[in-house]
């Protein structure tokens, strides 16, 4: 009978553990999340990008202003998309702009979005303006150009950097030719006229202020 009651009296104990046990796992689980009937849940709205509308300013005429002050005055009228080149066509760098003045410019004064690009035709302070800007060098194409009187680094440019160029001093002197841009084409081999297809160049030149 004593061992009877005992068995019972384990199992009743076993039963309330398992109750037990399966009361904490209902009550561990996260409650719903209660809502209110007829409260509606808010959209989310994308926010559109900001679109900056390009303004317009009046460009002044910097035709014979110093380099420099013409890249300050163009700056303050809100353009900053500023570029310059040699306006003889030589290739020149304006590597000092106070050394420099403004022969023409594009585009011509007035009203302008500040977002155009401004571009100065320039030479040296002691230099005249050309009748017509050189502008910079273009591609040689499909044969070879004139290129007497024209710069050594405006020709070197002219036919791109897969060319084999060789320059030499016209005057006999042996002198090396260090500045391209200082030097004048007198004479050229192919000839003008001659198609291009990757054959070595050969230029004899002179300074500048040289006769050829």
């Amino acid at each position: 009978m004593g061992t009877r009651t005992t068995v019972a009296a384990l199992a009743g104990t076993a039963l309330l553990a398992l109750t037990g046990c399966g009361a904490s796992t209902v009550s561990d689980k996260p409650a719903a999340p209660r809502t209110t009937p007829g409260t509606p849940t808010p959209a989310t709205t994308a926010t559109p990008g900001r679109v900056t509308a390009t303004e317009t300013a009046n460009l002044p005429n910097m035709t014979g202003k110093g380099l420099q002050y013409a890249q300050d005055q163009a700056q303050a009228a809100g353009f900053y998309g500023l570029t310059s080149h040699d306006a003889l066509g030589r290739g020149r760098m304006q590597a000092f702009d106070r050394n420099w003045k403004v022969c023409s410019q594009s585009p011509a004064a007035g009203k302008h979005t500040t977002d155009t690009k401004i571009d100065f035709a320039a030479v040296k302070l002691e230099e005249e303006c050309p009748s017509k800007d050189a502008g910079t060098p273009r591609a040689a194409g499909a044969t070879m150009p004139d290129f007497k009187g024209k710069s050594v680094k405006a020709a070197r440019e002219a036919l791109g950097s897969g060319y084999s160029i060789t320059v030499n001093d016209a005057t006999g002197q042996n002198r090396i030719v260090f500045m391209e841009s200082n030097w004048q084409v007198c004479t050229q081999n192919p000839t003008p006229g001659t198609e291009l297809d990757g054959q070595p160049v050969k230029f004899n030149a002179v300074k500048f202020n040289e006769p050829c």
